[in-house]
């Protein structure tokens, strides 16, 4: 691993730290893009991502304990789903061609802009009006969704969890977040062990990554809360959309060599 390869990994990991203790996702969106970048096939991204996550969401969940924040009853029940139908993502996504998984990325992405301003409506909306879902269907759904992202895609499965707990178990969007990004520690584990069965797991890059995730986190679960939803809200969607474009550049890329 060259000096520049390493300082874009800690770059990398950093940031998605930040966005992990902010918005409550694993940060896979932006790992496995730079991953793909530096020339590592899709399976290995989403393998590697996985790793990085495990310690990004650690550091964030331990920062939320300490400040009394986490709930570890909410995160037990919908991590148990999630680190099921994780397995399932990561048995998926190692029979697709990597095209097909970049495609997919790109598609994810794609909804996630949507998914980022619809979790800013239901926090504004009126609950009381809000349709009541089965406590126990609501949970397996909520997690279940989160880990089969991670499986497939690397990501920590936040950015499906965080709405879908608004949603179907009417939590306020902090509570959301911070149950997220302790159910990411349980879905990234879950899937990393497979992929390392598998031998998709980049060890050295994976620590490198979540290294910057783990100071990134502190950074984030401390701070960064206290910025405007608003603004916050538009430069992720925008830093979706244009990795969105970039992931579909790669899997055009990839089909054209296969």
């Amino acid at each position: 691993m060259s000096t520049a390869e390493l300082i874009v990994l800690a770059t990398g990991g950093l940031v998605s730290g930040i966005m992990a203790g902010l918005l409550g996702i694993g940060g896979g969106v932006i790992l496995v893009p730079i991953l793909v970048t530096l020339s590592y096939t899709p399976i290995q991204a989403t393998a590697t991502s996985n790793l990085a996550i495990i310690i990004t969401s650690v550091s964030g969940s331990i920062q939320n304990w300490r400040m009394g924040y986490l709930d570890w009853k909410r995160v037990i029940y919908l991590g148990i789903p999630a680190a099921i139908f994780a397995q399932l993502g990561v048995y998926l996504a190692t029979k697709s061609p990597p095209y097909i998984l970049l495609i997919l990325f790109g598609i994810l992405l794609l909804i996630n802009i949507y998914l980022v301003q619809w979790r800013n409506r239901l926090k504004t909306s009126d609950r009381a009006t809000q349709t009541t879902f089965n406590p126990f269907i609501a949970k397996i759904t909520t997690g279940g969704a989160g880990g089969l992202l991670a499986g497939l895609f690397g990501v920590g499965g936040g950015v499906i969890m965080v709405p879908l707990q608004m949603l179907l178990l009417k939590e306020e969007i902090k509570l959301a977040i911070q149950t997220s990004l302790g159910v990411i520690v349980i879905t990234a584990i879950s899937a990393t062990v497979r992929q390392a069965y598998e031998g998709n797991l980049l060890l050295m890059q994976g620590i490198v990554l979540g290294c910057g995730g783990l100071i990134g986190a502190q950074i984030s679960t401390r701070a960064l809360p206290k910025l405007p939803d608003r603004v916050v809200s538009v430069i992720f969607r925008s830093f979706l959309g244009i990795l969105s474009l970039y992931i579909f550049y790669r899997a055009w890329l990839s089909y054209q060599g296969s």
